[in-house]
């Protein structure tokens, strides 16, 4: 998704969407997930606009243009999908949130040239991170999840400034609670041994909090979004913490790399010095 108004990264945003905004010289933040998704095999993509997205739209069709798709076997696309008025219910508003911007487009998922897709992948446009997407998807259809949520290992430092969860000794997610304090912080602990971490490492980072990035069962994402959930907007606030909790499997998969969110001007200004050290924290390359 192409990211909403993001006031905290003004005047970086004033003209632009926050994907678009330069990262590293000469790259752009939705460059990351878009090169995530190359490297990882995946070669259908829809990126979903609403703000600002003149700068964005003109950077994705100079950069992925994939010509007549035979790169990727003849069925490779990247299309970008613009908040738009369509009839019916809610089709005159804007998108009014994550799950909203999937909803206004989930009949594209029917659509005959995503018939074979099984699981859809919800990704962010604005985090810094190296990741293998298809690890993820093969976990998720190992054990045949609903859904299943991207996590990282938190420590008490920063667990508060993240919406947190609890799983059970199969890694499967019990509970959501949304940046919790103080005792309701220290209730959310977890072992996160049980996602691959060492005894040292789960000692250090006893939370694990979510990336925003999801994979779906397609046919469970288009039956939440149109049958169980149909006014909520949310993907991480609303459609997966009622999933979980009307028992629908809702999974962790844990990232142990380096992740950052671009969400303010402080953390956009330490990650590009960060991609100037030696070793970088993230290389583009």
């Amino acid at each position: 998704r192409g990211g909403g108004a993001a006031p905290r990264l003004y005047p970086l945003t004033k003209s632009r969407a926050k994907p678009a905004v330069p990262i590293g010289g000469a790259y752009r933040l939705i460059d990351v997930p878009m090169s995530n998704c190359l490297n990882s095999g995946i070669s259908k993509m829809y990126i979903l606009t609403q703000f600002n997205s003149v700068s964005l739209n003109r950077h994705l069709a100079r950069t992925y243009n994939f010509g007549n798709g035979i790169m990727y076997g003849g069925n490779g696309f990247v299309e970008v999908l613009a908040a738009t008025q369509t009839p019916g219910l809610g089709g005159k508003e804007w998108f009014q949130g994550t799950a909203d911007a999937v909803r206004q487009y989930s009949w594209l998922f029917e659509d005959i040239k995503n018939k074979d897709v099984k699981d859809i992948i919800i990704l962010s446009g604005d985090h810094l991170y190296r990741m293998d997407y298809m690890a993820f998807v093969d976990r998720h259809r190992e054990v045949n999840a609903d859904i299943t949520v991207g996590c990282l290992p938190m420590d008490d430092e920063r667990a508060s400034d993240f919406g947190l969860m609890k799983i059970d000794s199969t890694g499967r997610i019990i509970e959501f609670s949304e940046k919790p304090e103080g005792d309701a912080l220290k209730a959310m602990q977890v072992d996160t041994t049980i996602l691959g971490l060492t005894a040292a490492e789960a000692a250090a980072s006893p939370y694990i909090a979510s990336m925003g990035i999801y994979v779906f069962k397609k046919s469970a994402l288009i039956s939440f979004l149109n049958t169980d959930y149909p006014k909520d907007n949310d993907f991480g606030g609303e459609i997966i913490p009622k999933a979980a909790a009307d028992g629908f499997h809702v999974q962790a998969y844990l990232f142990n790399g380096y992740w950052e969110d671009i969400g303010t001007i402080k953390s956009f200004f330490e990650a590009n010095l960060g991609l100037a050290k030696n070793p970088p924290q993230f290389e583009f390359y």
